[in-house]
């Protein structure tokens, strides 16, 4: 029986549609692991692979796979789901693993759905599966290019076990590109997405963590108590960790690492995929964010710890206040003292300015005064703060990023070591 809240959520914020599980039939999992799968035939029995490698602690856990795309999808894309879905329905399989149609006619996902809807639906009528009644069931988020280790399941079941926070966040590292190219890319890639969350790390804001989709776990209530996942083409993940964030708290998990793929995609209108893709055609060179942004940050973030945040702001930055003043945020920040009494303000005041406000103020300052740079300049500072000088090589730089968040000695590892 599922318990009152999740009745409600099912009612009221499930993505309604032609979509239900198939596959194993079983509804006392201790949690569930979500994988949307758009024309990922030649990936996504690799990360099934994976997974299986996780025993004993995978047969407490149902891996569902929802296989999709849009009326508009390429016929390619769409042979290639229909195949996946033959070889899903005629196979034997070891682990407990159900599936979505979400691409045969009739079911495909409706215009302007992607990603995100994908990922909901699964989490969705996953919910109905989980064993309710011992403990608290998990989620927890893969894409179909990502390949985990034999911890993965048993570092989700040993965080949570624990936890006070109701989501986290897994480190990951991405596999080796196919190609030199590619390699290059992801490198560049990952060290800009590493470097954000340094800065913030640094600037001591509540909101430095990873966001990307394969690295999300969460307790099932944590999920609804959320209003679940969202139904955005991309960007999903930022908003659902965002969303988690003010509601239960994120916490980073140890233990275990996934390794995404390096590919290039279309699939989404930005991310990984096209970046990687972009940056090997020579139409996209990334810069990073001058470390300036994050210290100005920081001071701003520690200056509203005071009595008046909005007045503060002029006095660390004049372009800080000028973005606060756009955002209305003196008007906002009265309301907030006439609503929350001391103990509750500096929480509210950072659901006020959250992830999303943050990336826009990063953004405002390196518009109108600091502009962005290379990556030895943006990440020579923030590296000197943490004790350590910069590396001379991009990969090095990399390798010691992910050594200050917790991944020591991951390597670049291939991208087929399995079958």
């Amino acid at each position: 029986m599922l318990p009152p809240f999740v009745e409600r959520y099912l009612r009221s914020r499930s993505f309604s549609g032609p979509w239900r599980l198939e596959g194993d039939p079983r509804r006392d999992f201790d949690g569930a692991v979500v994988i949307p799968a758009l024309a990922e035939e030649a990936d996504l029995f690799n990360a099934l692979q994976s997974l299986l490698l996780c025993a004993p602690q995978i047969h407490r856990f149902l891996v569902v796979i929802v296989v999709n795309h849009r009326a508009d999808a390429s016929p390619c894309q769409k042979a290639d789901n229909l195949r996946t879905l033959q070889r899903l329905s005629q196979s034997m399989h070891a682990a407990p693993l159900a599936w979505v149609d979400a691409a045969s006619p009739g079911k495909e996902l409706p215009r302007a759905e992607g990603v995100g809807a994908a990922r909901k639906i699964g989490c969705d009528l996953a919910l109905e599966r989980l064993n309710w009644s011992s403990g608290t069931p998990l989620l927890a988020f893969l894409d179909a290019d990502t390949l985990v280790d034999s911890r993965y399941l048993a570092a989700l079941l040993h965080h949570f076990a624990r936890a006070t926070r109701g989501a986290a966040v897994v480190p990951f590292a991405h596999r080796e590109g196919e190609t030199a190219l590619q390699h290059k890319a992801i490198v560049r890639y990952e060290l800009f997405l590493r470097s954000y969350v340094l800065g913030l790390r640094l600037a001591a804001s509540p909101y430095a963590f990873h966001t990307v989709g394969s690295t999300i776990a969460c307790r099932a209530e944590a999920y609804v108590r959320a209003g679940g996942m969202n139904r955005r083409l991309a960007g999903e993940d930022f908003y659902f960790l965002q969303q988690l964030a003010k509601t239960c708290g994120v916490a980073p998990l140890r233990g275990t690492v996934v390794r995404p793929s390096a590919r290039p995609s279309t699939r989404t209108p930005f991310g990984t995929g096209q970046s990687v893709s972009r940056q090997v055609a020579g139409e996209e060179k990334i810069s990073f964010y001058h470390p300036q942004c994050f210290t100005l940050l920081g001071r701003w973030l520690s200056a509203a710890n005071g009595a008046d945040p909005a007045r503060s702001a002029y006095e660390v930055c004049v372009e800080i206040d000028a973005f606060l003043r756009r955002e209305r945020f003196p008007e906002i920040w009265r309301k907030l003292q006439h609503n929350h009494r001391s103990e509750t303000l500096q929480s509210a005041f950072h659901h006020w300015f959250d992830a999303l406000k943050t990336l826009r103020l990063i953004h405002h300052l390196s518009a109108v005064s600091l502009p962005r740079c290379d990556w030895s300049t943006a990440l020579g500072p923030l590296v000197q703060k943490m004790g350590r000088s910069l590396p001379e090589r991009e990969e090095e730089a990399l390798e010691l990023l992910r050594h200050f968040q917790g991944i020591p000695d991951a390597g670049f590892a291939s991208g087929d070591y399995l079958v």
